[in-house]
């Protein structure tokens, strides 16, 4: 079965060769059949604490997904560590109609109490460990600096790359799994020294700090999968520290989905570019400098595929990926002094703010929760991305900064102050 394409170690081998069982065999031969497309040599052994999992969904449509995952329980070939997985795709503290209620429960998630009960067989860490941003520390999925992760998940991805130095492909569905049940994936791409050089230098020359997903959208739609190596914004910050990777996460987000990044390396920032500098830049590496100009370029291309254009916004999103306690706390304070300058109690537009169930309950226990309470702002753990795919949300006029919801549903973005403004004031700036 090997041909000689893959560099098997003995256990790796008797995997391979059914010695552990057929259905593990089976497992091992689709990650070796897969990283052989893209010349992988050898395996790399899947080093972090804990793996992460995209498919979290419990979506009619992928009964094949659940068979396969039942066939594995029963084999016994379950996760060789624990893991976590991507957010829920419903709250019943959401803001939803009767009939877009039906649509989730019904015909679109019918399946998710029997899924996350597999999860729970195959390894899950704990029973509310669903969150797109597994490495918040409220959440405990955090690998360290050289951990080889079998994840996917873009934006967790490339943070984990990126911000963590840790080394994980864009893996899809299931091969994630697959991976963390073999405790091997192929050794290619962003898991190799090579595989993490920079093909392109991304010089910032912005007045002042860049909105992160205004800068992370223009950064992608050009260099696409490319490692970008990006200089000029650590003037903007002192060290890695929350502000920094929060701003990190929601830049890292938007290259992974306005291009598909999954490593970009930030001067004097993060941990390798801090290590090696600018000799991550590959021989003959491309430069692209980014103005205030390129910004606002990138800013009024977007596209509104509203049907009506001009249609009064009837819910927000803050949150993805999800947002981390600092950034919950900031912007519960924004809101609260916006509302107080406009004369306002309440947000003037159904807003909903997601986070990770274990960044919830944290926040549950400071002040800023009851204040958050009083300007009427849901805080929920769902998808966002996950409730824009009923069709009965879709086709609302939903505002958001994320360039992530932007890109992969209906949603319009803004600027966060520009959303400030819309949700405290009814979009009047006074």
């Amino acid at each position: 079965m090997n041909k000689g394409v893959m560099h098997l170690t003995q256990e790796q081998q008797d995997i391979l060769d059914g010695k552990k069982g057929e259905v593990l065999a089976k497992v091992m031969k689709t990650l070796v059949m897969y990283g052989s497309l893209f010349g992988a040599e050898s395996m790399e052994k899947v080093t972090g604490t804990y793996n992460h999992l995209v498919t979290s969904v419990g979506v009619t449509a992928l009964k094949p997904v659940y068979d396969l995952i039942e066939t594995l329980i029963d084999a016994g070939a379950v996760s060789s560590k624990k893991f976590t997985a991507d957010p829920r795709p419903m709250d019943d503290n959401m803001p939803c109609s009767f009939l877009q209620n039906l649509v989730f429960k019904k015909f679109m998630f019918s399946r998710q109490e029997s899924y996350e009960k597999q999860l729970q067989k195959l390894g899950l860490l704990e029973k509310d460990a669903f969150t797109c941003a597994c490495y918040l520390p409220e959440v405990g999925n955090i690998p360290k600096m050289g951990d080889v992760l079998s994840w996917s998940e873009s934006s967790a991805v490339v943070y984990a790359n990126s911000v963590l130095g840790a080394r994980c492909n864009r893996n899809s569905g299931i091969l994630d799994l697959m991976g963390a049940i073999v405790g091997y994936v192929p050794k290619v791409g962003l898991l190799t020294d090579e595989g993490r050089k920079a093909s392109w230098k991304i010089d910032v020359r912005t007045t002042s700090k860049p909105e992160a997903q205004l800068l992370g959208s223009c950064v992608g739609m050009k260099v696409m999968e490319d490692v970008p190596y990006i200089t000029g914004l650590d003037r903007f910050f002192d060290g890695l520290n929350d502000e920094a990777r929060t701003y990190l996460k929601d830049f890292g987000a938007a290259t992974a989905s306005n291009g598909a990044v999954g490593l970009y390396h930030v001067e004097g920032l993060t941990p390798e570019a801090v290590q090696q500098g600018q000799t991550l830049l590959k021989e003959g590496y491309q430069t692209f400098v980014i103005t205030d100009e390129t910004l606002k370029q990138t800013y009024d291309n977007y596209p509104v595929v509203w049907k009506n254009k001009d249609a009064k916004p009837k819910l927000c999103f803050i949150g993805c990926p999800h947002m981390t306690l600092p950034q919950l706390v900031d912007w519960t304070h924004k809101v609260n002094k916006s509302l107080k300058e406009a004369g306002n109690k309440k947000v003037c537009i159904p807003t909903v703010f997601t986070t990770a169930p274990a960044v919830i309950k944290a926040f549950k226990k400071m002040p800023e929760y009851s204040i958050l309470q009083d300007t009427g702002v849901v805080l929920s753990f769902v998808c966002p991305l996950m409730y824009m795919e009923n069709p009965l949300c879709n086709r609302m006029p939903v505002i958001t900064a994320s360039n992530k919801l932007r890109t992969y549903s209906t949603a319009k973005y803004y600027t966060e102050d520009e959303i400030l403004v819309q949700i405290t004031r009814g979009g009047k700036d006074e």
